[in-house]
């Protein structure tokens, strides 16, 4: 589904192939692969692909909410935040676990006029080099309105 909507809507998303690792209610866990066409001259995957990578994890967790409501709600970041902390030198990881509070975001945007927002909060990892140590950390503004 994630490589349909990006050949689709945003073909920088199909560009970078990436794929749910696991997903419930609670998180859901997205990986980028480590490949040539992603890194930067330091041999690390290129920061813009790890933006990719979070606002995927972010958005898809919405995505999975929205498309159970008969309403059309309309999903976009308004804001975005990183904090790069070591070189992605490997597949990275990039795991949001606010399924909960996304859920409930999702809910009242449906019944709302206005506009719903709230902090998404996306870590990455590279477990091959680091384990469950972040590479990077990532804050996002997450908006709803129902359409």
């Amino acid at each position: 589904m994630i490589r349909i909507f990006g050949l689709m809507k945003i073909p920088l998303i199909f560009y970078e192939k990436p794929s749910v690792v696991a997903v419930d209610e609670e998180k859901i866990v997205v990986k980028i692969p480590f490949r040539r066409r992603n890194r930067n001259h330091h041999n690390s995957i290129y920061f813009g692909a790890l933006c990719v990578g979070a606002d995927c994890a972010g958005g898809l967790l919405a995505m999975k909410y929205i498309e159970k409501r008969p309403e059309r709600i309309a999903l976009v970041f308004k804001d975005f935040q990183a904090d790069f902390l070591k070189r992605a030198e490997g597949d990275t990881f990039f795991i949001c676990e606010q399924g909960r509070e996304i859920s409930a975001l999702v809910d009242r945007a449906s019944r709302s006029e206005d506009r719903q927002e709230m902090m998404v909060n996306v870590t990455a990892t590279v477990p091959t080099r680091f384990g469950d140590e972040p590479v990077a950390k990532f804050t996002m503004t997450l908006s709803l309105k129902r359409r």
